[in-house]
């Protein structure tokens, strides 16, 4: 690269991923940049990344969201966390939520005093003491002072992609219709210095974002970036995808319904239902699938079914030369924790913190990918969590994946747990010591014992102290509205005419 300026910023590819970026980087750098999303009316959008984390409160914060507005517009609900289904065992439950349970103590989390109090007869359920999966189960929700109800939401993943549009475009960002049909490099360094449209235009950059899906048609084919495969320690493989009418009030949580190949997602809207069947090609085939996925939804179809392939795992580089990946080219994880829109941001966000005035800094490039790899290696790890730590053998697949050679990192934390209780996280990883007590206890670990300052309380300290907790979280949760009425009032869809 020479000392010029970067300037010219083009995003190959909209969809959540392209527009993310693009309303980001308008916002934050406005009038200093020249950006340019290239996107195609031709080209569909996968669309099925339709529950996030807490973290997107944050990103839309910081593009200056309104946010009952971006509900309304996204048809978004709120969401306390997931409810596995069939996880642990057939019939056996547990709810991952986004809150903490009871109290911690500078020695220990609030787990150990729940494990001496399970011991002694005088702990309940480990749900009991968290404010979100008792909300949840009741169908409740607000918005309470001090981020006391830990949240995110469902929405429309097409619908916020056309909201981020319009921030972008705001402030000063330009859309280019067209399919790219070639990419320039330089002979001498290789870098990207076009793209050229189907309609013959050409579009020149200085610095350039893939968001073009699975195609990957910058990072992974002009560029020659290779792809680590997960699928031995996340087999699944295939999704099939629709909408259905909704058929009862939106609860404020997704449910992830294991079946003997793979796992079900539910994700309620305002307006509608989103369904998907995820599951291992190995174990069942698609006429299979799709009659079992047809057979289990609930509502009236209002989209035909959406058949998607997909090969776990990650690009090798997430930045490489003057290009970036984002979104599904720079690799794919599976949605059972809702981390795909997660994954765009924590890389748009990164990308901003370490952007270039003029030369590419090599070593802003190697941080930024070891960061995205840090990331995703965690969320790797919890999601092979919940596959291996289970008691199910009912199938082929289920008995796989109970034999898989799951990474150190993984079976350290499990066995760690398995023996002490402890759970320590580690470089900011996404998810935090809670995620993986609620997990792996609802997916059967016990630990075996508890750290000993739990047993300095008597029965009475200990019942009282227990006792408390879920009497204050009985109470707040008595008095939060029905989620759908709370929805309807805050953001719900405004009638016309």
């Amino acid at each position: 690269m020479n000392n010029r300026p970067i300037k010219r910023y083009v995003i190959a590819g909209g969809g959540t991923a392209g527009w993310m970026a693009a309303a980001m980087l308008a916002k934050i750098m406005g009038e200093e940049i020249d950006l340019t999303l290239i996107e195609s009316d031709a080209i569909g959008t996968i669309g099925v990344g339709e529950a996030t984390i807490p973290p997107l409160l944050r990103f839309n914060r910081f593009l200056g969201v309104n946010e009952a507005e971006f509900m309304r517009e996204t048809r978004a609900t709120f969401k306390l966390g997931i409810n596995f289904e069939n996880w642990k065992n057939i019939g056996e439950d547990y709810f991952h939520s986004f809150g903490s349970a009871g109290k911690d103590h500078w020695t220990s989390g609030f787990q150990h005093f729940w494990l001496s109090g399970q011991k002694r007869g005088i702990a309940s359920g480990y749900e009991d003491y968290c404010l979100e999966v008792v909300s949840a189960f009741q169908n409740k929700f607000a918005q309470l002072p001090d981020n006391g109800l830990n949240y995110a939401y469902h929405l429309d993943s097409s619908a916020y992609a056309k909201f981020l549009r319009k921030i972008a475009e705001e402030n000063g960002a330009v859309r280019k219709e067209g399919l790219i049909e070639d990419v320039k490099l330089r002979n001498d360094s290789g870098h990207i210095t076009s793209l050229k449209l189907n309609s013959g235009e050409t579009i020149e950059g200085d610095f350039f974002f893939d968001c073009t899906g699975f195609r990957s048609i910058l990072m992974g084919k002009a560029l020659d970036i290779g792809y680590d495969d997960w699928s031995d320690l996340l087999p699944c493989d295939s999704a099939i995808a629709v909408q259905t009418k909704s058929v009862i009030p939106a609860p404020p949580y997704t449910r992830a319904i294991a079946h003997d190949a793979g796992w079900q997602w539910r994700i309620p809207l305002q307006h509608r239902t989103g369904n998907g069947l995820i599951y291992c090609s190995q174990y069942l085939d698609k006429d299979a699938a799709l009659q079992r996925f047809l057979g289990n939804i609930e509502g009236e179809m209002i989209t035909e079914p959406n058949f998607i392939r997909f090969k776990t795992g990650a690009r090798q580089k997430q930045w490489e030369k003057n290009c970036v990946t984002l979104g599904l080219s720079s690799g794919f994880m599976e949605p059972l924790e809702s981390t795909s829109i997660h994954l765009i941001q924590r890389s748009v966000m990164r990308f901003i913190r370490m952007m270039p005035t003029a030369e590419i800094c090599l070593n802003d490039v190697a941080e930024f990918n070891e960061q995205t790899f840090e990331d995703m290696d965690k969320i790797r790890d919890f999601l092979i969590m919940h596959y291996y730590v289970t008691d199910r053998r009912d199938s082929e697949f289920w008995k796989y994946c109970a034999s898989m050679d799951v990474p150190e990192a993984v079976r350290q934390k499990i066995d760690l747990f398995t023996e002490t209780a402890r759970v320590f996280r580690k470089n900011d990883e996404l998810f935090a010591e809670n995620s993986w007590i609620q997990c792996m206890m609802g997916q059967g670990i016990t630990p075996k014992s508890y750290h000993p300052i739990a047993d300095k309380m008597t029965d009475k300290e200990l019942e009282y102290f227990l006792g408390q907790i879920k009497k204050s979280i009985a109470q707040t949760a008595s008095k939060l509205p029905p989620h759908e009425d709370y929805v309807n009032r805050y953001c719900g869809m405004q009638e016309t005419g």
